[in-house]
C-alpha cells in the first residue's frame, strides 16, 4: 500500500515536467489562404466592386451599384471587405477555401466581428462599377 503513494506522487512530477517542456516550445502559426483573397487585395475599385457585388447576388441579395467599397482587416482566418450598395452596408467574408459569406454591416455589432469600418480602398473610383449603357 505504501508504493501506491509514491508511485503517483512519482507520475505527477513526471508529468509536471513534462507540461513545463510543452509550454516552453514555441508555437507557429499557420495561416491558410486562397488565391482568392490574395486576387482580391490585387484588383482596382471597378473590378473590387464587381467582385463583392457577385458576392453579394450569389449570398442572395441585392446590390445595383457598389458606391464605396474596401479592405476591412482579417477576421479569423478570413479577410473582410466592405461594400456600400445605396443605403446599404455590406461584410463581405472572403475564406481560404474560396468561399464567400455576405453579412448586412448592421447586424454585426454587438458579435466579435470587426465594425465595417474601411481601413484600405483599392485605387480608382466606383463610378464606373454599373453595367454599361449600350450605345
Amino acid at each position: 500500500m505504501r508504493h501506491l503513494p509514491t508511485a503517483a506522487l512519482a507520475a505527477l512530477a513526471l508529468a509536471a515536467c513534462n507540461n513545463d517542456q510543452a509550454q516552453q516550445a514555441p508555437v507557429r502559426e499557420i495561416k491558410v489562404r486562397s488565391t482568392e483573397q490574395n486576387q482580391l487585395h490585387q484588383l482596382d475599385a471597378i473590378n473590387l466592386a464587381i467582385a463583392l457585388k457577385r458576392a453579394i447576388y450569389g449570398a442572395g441579395y441585392v446590390c445595383k451599384r457598389v458606391a464605396d467599397a474596401g479592405f476591412v482587416g482579417e477576421y479569423k482566418n478570413v479577410d473582410m471587405w466592405m461594400a456600400r450598395c445605396g443605403e446599404r452596408d455590406w461584410a463581405v467574408f472572403a475564406g481560404p477555401d474560396g468561399s464567400a459569406q455576405v453579412r448586412d454591416c448592421k447586424d454585426l455589432p454587438g458579435t466579435e466581428v470587426p465594425e465595417c469600418v474601411i481601413k484600405r480602398r483599392p485605387k480608382g473610383d466606383f463610378g464606373s462599377a454599373e453595367k454599361p449603357s449600350a450605345g
